[in-house]
């Protein structure tokens, strides 16, 4: 039984999954917008939503919280001082996913997640 478990497991260990997440979190971040799979754009959308929404408070613990999930130094200042001054009248609903349609090598469908 899953009781009490809700997050995609996309076939990796935690601490690989983890550093996917991460790592998915911290290109779009950067880029604004990436091309994955579709499972990998629905597993990554609660994070980012939940550090975006960490980003608007702005405050000293918001900035730890950020720089601590995101890999790189710049990803953390870009979501602090753009990303989330620019969602701050905004109570959620912050990325969307754009079907691509599938992949030719393995057939999986793909996405775009994107900041709105």
């Amino acid at each position: 039984m899953r009781h009490g478990n809700k997050g995609k497991i996309l076939d990796r260990k935690y601490s690989a999954r983890r550093a996917l997440i991460r790592s998915l979190a911290t290109s779009l971040v950067l880029y604004e917008k990436i091309e994955t799979t579709m499972a990998k754009a629905k597993a990554l959308r609660p994070f980012i939503e939940k550090y975006v929404s960490a980003a608007k408070a702005g405050d000293l613990a918001a900035r730890r919280h950020v720089l601590g999930f995101l890999y790189t130094e710049n990803a953390a200042k870009k979501m602090m001082d753009v990303i989330g001054p620019k969602y701050k009248d905004r109570s959620g609903g912050y990325t969307r996913i754009i079907k691509l349609g599938s992949r030719l090598g393995d057939g999986a469908s793909v996405a775009r997640i994107e900041f709105v």
